[in-house]
């Protein structure tokens, strides 16, 4: 219970690598508010591949039953009084907020409705939109506000999720993905420098290919065949999350402010493992 009396805020966390966070934060003992779309009014968000049925609700309850203490808030990130109203209550309720993961994303629903990895012309603009929106634009938005929180206090802990796009590299994927996937970490960087003085670090985190709900559908997950499939190398949605909570826990976290960090790198750092205790190491491979 290394994080006992930490307040957490974990946004897009209904399912996958939010999900992986919130429960591992919660593993260590923190307070972790919840955040997601799924769940409000029935509504459940879709993916690549096909509706999932988790919610916010749920993944508090993950967190709670873990140690920590889970909050489930249903808030739409793309919508600003929504977001603005999450952190009046994170203040009201806590007074503080010590750790933010911005993990919010959109950009795969209608995801057969025009090819994900073709060239940027055949790309509908609404792709675009939606990865901006919810993906750039939110992290952009919750810093803002959670670091007024964490100004206050004169410390804190900032983590935007991205994907790590080696500079120089295009390996014919999805364009927009690549570029707001790129701005993230980017972002990260110049908040950092505006934080520093202040004791606050920011920095993006970027996990290997991660076994999410949507991309576990599409394979016989077995323990037999596990290894002999191309999941043999993934990560599960808490690898991620056990990186943050090792960020959270040094002391000098500080040091890595501004910097894009794999979570298969810290995984050797820091002497954690996934949840079957090995060390993926995806861009290694």
């Amino acid at each position: 219970m290394r994080l006992k009396g930490k307040k957490a805020l974990v946004t897009g966390a209904s399912r996958g690598g939010g999900r992986g966070i919130a429960t591992e934060l919660g593993l260590a003992g923190a307070t972790v508010y919840v955040t997601g779309r799924s769940g409000r009014n029935g509504v459940i968000t879709s993916g690549t591949k096909a509706a999932r049925p988790l919610t916010v609700d749920e993944t508090a309850r993950i967190v709670t039953e873990g140690g920590g203490i889970g909050i489930p808030v249903y808030c739409d990130h793309t919508h600003d009084e929504e977001v603005a109203a999450l952190y009046q209550r994170i203040e009201e309720e806590q007074g503080k907020l010590d750790i933010l993961v911005n993990n919010a994303w959109g950009g795969y629903e209608g995801y057969n409705d025009a090819p994900f990895d073709g060239p940027f012309w055949e790309q509908p603009m609404w792709r675009l939109d939606r990865m901006y929106g919810t993906g750039l634009r939110s992290h952009a938005l919750s810093s803002r506000l959670g670091a007024k929180l964490m100004l206050q206090q004169k410390h804190g802990l900032i983590v935007n999720t991205t994907t790590y796009m080696p500079p120089d590299v295009y390996d014919n994927g999805s364009p927009f993905y690549d570029v707001i996937k790129t701005a993230i970490a980017r972002l990260s960087f110049v908040m950092a420098q505006d934080l520093l003085p202040h004791n606050i670090t920011v920095l993006a985190l970027a996990p290997g290919w991660m076994r999410t709900e949507d991309m576990l559908s599409g394979f016989n997950t077995d323990e037999e065949h596990f290894r002999e499939t191309p999941l043999a190398n993934t990560e599960s949605p808490r690898y991620i999350g056990r990186a943050v909570v090792a960020l959270v826990s040094d002391q000098n976290v500080i040091r890595k402010a501004g910097n894009t960090l794999l979570v298969g790198s810290l995984a050797s750092e820091y002497n954690f493992t996934d949840i079957d205790g090995t060390q993926p190491k995806f861009y290694d491979q």
